[in-house]
């Protein structure tokens, strides 16, 4: 009997092995840097994005007695008093919000703000009027009368600002700190209500927590990878691991486990011996064959698809997140052929409908819209940000949180109108936004001059004048010239205006380089009768404009003279105009041109009234055939671009047809009349939020509007109101009609007899989406090869569509989103598996969890549960993993709690379980910079981050790639600024986009609120220009500066991941500092470290004398990514020596981790590199016997390098200085850039690379015994070597431990002294 039970006792166990695993298990938790903060007040920043009136709503219904009673019912009041306000889809969001902690960075923002007042002391809730600060409410009523600050200026007031709805915006500011539900906030929130009544203050609150939490933000929406490392060089640390991890988890196999081991003691070791082998026989992970590895794609789409629907998406996130186990099984022949079949027939079909993107691409998910595609997917921006989304180069057109946000909004209200689900989505299908060519301005205007005509100006004659020429073939990018006035250009400029003489030269480039464009010139002037020529600069620009066309002075000539006076990024003044004129007419009075009875004033009037007429923004303006272009078009560079691609589109058009009549239908718009003043006032103040005195447009919904001060809307912007409004939405849907399906149809057949105001109302609600491109035709007409889920039909749904490789890392990301859009919303989802054939590698070598729940959830003594987290069951134990996490561009994360080495995991060295513990340390600010008057980035400008307080917190350089830029910080408002010193006294910054600051502020405002990434854009001018003859920062000769003495300081980059390497890391520097009487200074790459390093590392530094500083750098989005650890560090060994280290650093070190210095490397330091910005350490070539493992001897290296030596990263000196004069680093990130697009290119990326640019970036060769290797050196010159590095040795491939005790004598007392030290 007692056999009987513990045989059926085993069989539970191997069910149990299989479903819970063992209990060595990895997790992974990610926290912020910042304390949580209360559910309550993220949910009020949820609703103020909903509308400031529900956010004032729900801070209305709050109370003293929130916070008391357990976290499940202060969880379930929040839901209840917001499910008051929002739907019941708004308020499953709200709750997927909460989950995701997506608005605790917007509550810390604030906190950060108020620490930067700073608060009074001892209040717990204060108020600040005009920056004076108090927590009495009876210095309230003095500080906020309206005489009480009559010099004192209005403080600056963030965009996420919660001003109340009813304010006086001419009142006294008055800015609320305080917490929600406290007793407080209620107190003051009262009075500041009855001071808005009166018309009193204008009363803004911001969160403020008197008493921040003790605990950090659990974040998810990130990935976790387990990836199985390479074993052929052991890299695995001896060491044994001090203390242990107690895992938390108590899994349902540890609990039968435990229960056999008590019943059967005896049988101890057999039972586990037994677990082992259970578990190990389900983890499978035995090498495929190659004919199993081909098809595996088709084989894991079968067994997808051949479960049942409601566990399909199951199936997909286990066979993909577990992959290296999970390939073996294979399915019948019969259905994998019928799958290929299928997956011809759909990928025949869809590829005109989604623009060929699955064919390319093993992973699409879209909703609703189809975007412009990114370069990365990003699990929590996919959940968070307002962009796009990106699964390996095809989209999801907005992220997954906003998309059902602004969906829900439209569907929910197209749903209030007593429209039917399935007509829902057909409706959603038109797009009534208007596209960029559907606006255009009159340029028939006679206030326009036309510099030429190509149709009459006799410069052109040569042309043929027949527009079947256009049909002529040419070579591709050929601009055809032809005597008709295809091509349009209008500049409506004022001439005094900085950008004036750049967009001049552009329009004189393209005259004189006869491009078949029209050119015309609005002047914008002063057309005050009482100002002349001899007063403004406008006005004689524009009378000596008139009276050179009238004389038939060359306009080119005159361009060219007028250009050569005006500097660069200057203003044109009325000397410049006045010198043009006295040298080529010294015998007219210039006074009679441009003095008060000149003749010569033709179009001043005129020109300034089609402007106003026109309303198309701030001046420049420019038109290219009536359409404006964008303002970042305007560039000069940009600008020439931009025309260029226009006049090869339209001509594309007109070859397609000479000309294009397009038929308006006139509908009148008839609306209600009202009679009652009162009610017009309330609904223009409650309703379209408008202050008195505003104005605006109200047509099918939508609102234009408020209109400007002295802007024109008069009877031709109405006419074209009118027709952008009926061609948008009734002519597209008459296309619809008889293009579409019958459904369409039906809709609006029934909108005809349902009366007119229902199409206007689903007008303003489609007009209200964000705009983008068409939507994605649907893709039911396939029936094979899906996984199919279909919604509930009484309900609102969302149609979800997505084409996935199933064993690809994409796919590890999509299916767990997938399941949980299943469970947050009612969902019509199709799943498309994009198979790959003809395999040749394993096409996943990782384990994968994605951390992402749909709600709050909760232990079972209705307390908060831990937080979310990656966990990792069922792991085979023989396997080494090393962790790495995915998570979004805008992150700077850092291991910082576990006691085991994440870059060597061996679960079968491990007692119970590995916890790591990541902390999400900073949020990226990254940006743009350009030089308005070259438009070239201005390479080497610095700038920096910080609060008023403390301006500089951090700095950075500008690349010359892109002008690219990135600051770290935490949630709050920063102040960028230029650094003091030389990037200020040459620069000043011109304009900016994408701040929180006004157009004209020189310190720019950013805000960093949530964890979107934040991209800004920042343009400076060079107002030295003309006062310095050469300057710059790394090039040019240069004033003479004095610079003080540099401290005589050995500056040494090292880095190093993994437990391993940071014990070889030790001893380097031991070594360093054991051969010199120079100061150190080690320069570590954070990114990387453990956090025994980082605890251990301050200790040795005070030991030795020594001084370190660990740098970052997060790799740019820009850039090609790399996926695997090592050749990532590879990359930061090279490609970002430029900006990972300060400018006043002159020349660095870099020596591997590996390495034992032998010698004093302030020689190398002082090593003259005979003006090459780097030296480096050829290779041996002494030990013959590894002749055949010398790559470079022959093939590609041996032609590229043309006699030259390869040389060996693992040491070399770096002259900063000089790299960053010759651009070194952006020709590298160029370079790399263009190789690294092929996989089988920079196998060895950090030598490769500057090998591979030895003829653009010179390499100076150190003598042979500054590197040692036993692997490429023979022995007998090993006595010279001062460094000795260990090298992999392809040949025995000796594990790194053995090599170095073996090599190196004095190896083992460095380690001996390291352990004493730690």
């Amino acid at each position: 009997m007692k056999m009987w039970l513990l045989c059926v006792s085993l069989v539970i166990l191997h069910f149990v092995a299989s479903a819970d695993g063992s209990s060595k298990a990895v997790t992974t938790t990610l926290t912020t840097k910042w304390p949580s903060a209360p559910l309550l007040l993220e949910a009020s920043e949820f609703l103020s994005e909903e509308s400031q009136d529900k956010f004032w709503d729900f801070v209305e219904k709050q109370g003293v007695c929130f916070l008391s009673g357990s976290d499940l019912s202060y969880y379930e009041l929040i839901i209840k008093r917001a499910g008051q306000l929002l739907s019941p889809v708004q308020l499953k969001l709200l709750k997927f919000a909460l989950s995701l902690r997506s608005y605790s960075s917007t509550i810390h923002s604030f906190q950060q703000i108020a620490s930067n007042e700073p608060p009074p002391p001892g209040c717990r809730a204060f108020f600040s009027v005009h920056g004076e600060k108090s927590c009495d409410p009876e210095i309230l009523s003095l500080f906020s009368h309206v005489f009480f600050f009559p010099s004192r200026p209005k403080p600056f007031l963030f965009k996420g600002d919660h001003r109340f709805t009813s304010s006086n915006p001419g009142a006294p500011v008055v800015i609320l700190y305080a917490e929600l539900g406290t007793k407080e906030f209620a107190s003051f929130h009262q009075q500041m209500l009855s001071r808005v009544n009166k018309g009193l203050i204008n009363y803004v609150l911001r969160h403020y927590l008197p008493n921040p939490s003790k605990s950090k933000v659990f974040l998810s929406g990130y990935g976790v990878e387990l990836a199985i490392k390479n074993q052929e060089y052991k890299a695995k640390d001896d060491t044994q691991v001090q203390g242990s991890v107690t895992f938390a988890h108590n899994y349902m196999s540890t609990v039968y486990f435990c229960m056999f081991l008590t019943i059967y003691p005896e049988l101890k070791e057999q039972l586990k011996e037994l677990r082992k082998h259970l578990v190990e026989s389900t983890n499978d992970m035995a090498p495929l064959k190659v004919w199993q590895l081909q098809d595996l794609s088709f084989q894991t789409a079968a067994r997808i698809l051949a479960a049942p629907p409601v566990d399909a998406l199951n199936v997909m996130r286990d066979l993909s997140q577990n992959f290296p186990t999970k390939a073996r099984r294979r399915e019948v022949e019969e259905k994998i052929k019928t799958l290929r079949d299928g997956f011809a027939i759909f990928q025949h079909c869809s590829k005109h409908l989604l623009h060929k993107a699955i064919l390319h691409s093993p992973a699409l998910l879209y909703a609703k819209r189809k975007k412009k595609p990114e370069t990365h997917f990003s699990p929590i921006s996919m959940l968070q940000t307002g962009k796009c989304l990106s699964l390996n180069e095809c989209v999801i057109s907005c992220s997954v949180f906003d998309v059902l946000r602004n969906e829900a909004r439209v569907m929910e209200g197209l749903r209030s109108l007593l429209i039917d689900s399935p007509y829902i989505h057909d409706i959603l299908k038109l797009n009534v936004q208007p596209a960029d060519s559907d606006y255009a301005v009159d340029f028939r205007s006679p206030s326009i001059y036309w510099v030429n005509n190509l149709e009459t100006d006799g410069r052109y004659a040569s042309w043929p004048s027949n527009v079947q020429e256009l049909l002529r073939p040419t070579f591709p990018g050929v601009i055809k010239q032809i005597r008709k006035n295809f091509h349009n250009l209008v500049m409506i400029i004022d001439p005094t205006h900085e950008n004036t003489a750049e967009l001049l030269s552009v329009a004189e480039m393209f005259y004189s380089n006869n491009i078949p464009l029209r050119i015309g010139l609005v002047f914008v002037v002063n057309d005050a009768d009482d100002i002349d020529g001899m007063q403004d600069a406008g006005v004689a620009m524009l009378r000596a404009f008139n009276y050179i066309a009238d004389e038939k002075w060359s306009i080119n000539i005159f361009f060219l003279q007028m250009l050569s006076r005006v500097p660069s990024g200057g203003k044109l003044k009325v000397e410049h105009v006045v010198g043009v004129l006295e040298k080529r007419y010294p015998y007219v009075e210039v006074r009679s041109i441009l003095g008060a009875d000149s003749a010569y004033d033709s179009n001043r009037k005129e020109g300034k009234a089609y402007y106003q007429q026109t309303g198309v923004g701030p001046l420049p303006v420019v038109l290219y055939n009536g359409m404006p272009l964008q303002r970042e078009q305007l560039d000069p560079d940009e600008l020439e671009t931009t025309v260029m691609h226009k006049i090869l589109e339209t001509t594309s058009f007109f070859q397609r047809a000479v000309y294009l009549v397009r038929t308006y239908t006139i509908i009148a718009f008839e609306s209600p009349k009202v009679d009652f003043l009162l009610a017009h006032s309330a609904y223009c103040r409650d309703v379209l939020k408008l202050r008195k005195g505003q104005r605006a447009v109200i047509s099918n919904g939508r609102i234009i509007g408020p209109l400007d001060e002295g802007e024109i809307f008069n009877q031709n912007d109405f006419l074209l109101l009118e027709s952008l409004i009926l061609k948008t939405f009734h002519n597209y849907s008459l296309r619809k009609r008889g293009t579409h399906s019958d459904c369409v149809s039906k809709i609006f057949v029934c909108f005809w007899f349902r009366a007119s105001d229902l199409v206007m109302k689903v007008d303003a609600l489609l007009s209200s989406q964000p705009k983008g491109e068409a939507r994605v035709d649907d893709l039911s007409f396939f029936v094979h090869s899906a996984v199919k889920i279909r919604p509930k039909e009484e309900e609102v749904y969302f149609d979800v569509v997505a084409v996935v490789d199933p064993v690809t890392r994409d796919a590890q990301k999509l299916a767990p989103l997938l399941l949980v859009l299943k469970q947050l919303v009612n969902v019509n989802l199709r799943v498309f598996m994009n198979c790959q054939s003809r395999l040749s590698d394993m096409p996943l070598k990782s384990f994968y969890r994605y951390v992402l729940d749909p709600e709050v959830t909760f232990m079972t003594d209705n307390s908060f549960s831990p937080g979310p987290m990656a966990k990792f069951l069922d792991m085979p134990q023989s396997p080494l993993f090393t962790l790495n996490l995915n998570t979004p561009e805008s992150w700077m994360v850092e291991s910082v709690h576990t006691r085991y080495d994440l870059d060597n995991i061996y679960l079968e060295e491990v007692d119970t379980g590995v916890a790591a513990e990541y902390e999400l340390e900073y949020l990226l600010l990254e940006g743009h910079c350009f030089d308005v008057s070259t438009g070239q980035p201005p390479r080497g400008l610095q700038f920096t981050l910080g609060t008023a307080a403390d301006p500089v917190i951090v700095d950075t350089i500008v690349m010359a790639n892109l002008g690219y830029f990135q600051l770290k910080a935490n949630p709050g408002a920063w102040i960028l600024r230029l650094r003091k010193g030389r990037s200020d006294d040459i620069y000043k910054i011109y304009s900016h986009d994408g701040t929180d600051s006004p157009a004209e502020a020189e310190d720019l405002i950013v805000v960093l609120n949530n964890f979107k990434s934040k991209i800004i854009k920042v343009k400076v001018s060079d107002w030295l220009k003309h006062r310095l003859p050469h300057r710059g920062f790394t090039g040019g000769s240069k004033v003479e500066e004095t610079k003080p003495d540099k401290d005589d300081v050995i500056n040494i980059f090292s880095v190093a991941s993994g437990h391993l390497y940071e014990r070889f890391l030790r001893i380097m520097m031991l070594s360093v500092l054991k051969h010199t009487k120079t100061p150190v200074k080690f320069w570590f790459l954070k990114n990387y470290l453990s956090p025994t390093f980082k605890e251990w590392i301050p200790y040795m530094a005070k030991e030795y004398g020594f001084q370190y500083e660990l740098v970052q750098y997060k790799w740019p989005r820009w850039l090609h990514q790399q996926t695997e650890k090592q050749r990532i560090i590879w990359g930061y060994k090279i490609l970002f020596l430029d900006v990972l280290f300060p400018l006043a650093v002159d020349k660095i070190l870099f020596v591997d981790a590996d390495q034992i210095v032998r010698t004093d490397l302030k020689e190398l330091r002082d090593f003259d590199l005979e003006g090459a910005p780097y030296g480096y350490t050829p290779f041996c070539e002494s030990r013959r016997e590894m002749d055949g493992y010398r790559f470079w001897k022959s093939g590609y290296w041996a032609s590229h390098l043309a006699g030259r030596k390869y040389h060996i990263s693992a040491l070399y000196v770096v002259d900063l200085k000089k790299f960053r004069k010759i651009a070194a680093g952006d020709r590298l990130r160029g370079q790399y850039q263009g190789l690294s697009q092929d996989p089988n290119s920079l196998s060895n990326l950090d030598q490769d690379l500057p090998n591979n640019m030895i003829h653009q970036v010179p390499i100076k060769s150190l003598p042979q015994e500054w590197l040692w290797c036993e692997t490429w050196c023979d022995d007998s010159s090993k006595k010279n070597a001062k460094t000795i590095d260990l090298c992999n040795n392809p040949q025995t491939k000796e594990p790194k431990l053995q090599a170095a005790v073996r090599i190196v004598s004095e190896w083992t007392d460095y380690d001996q002294e390291k352990h004493t030290e730690l």
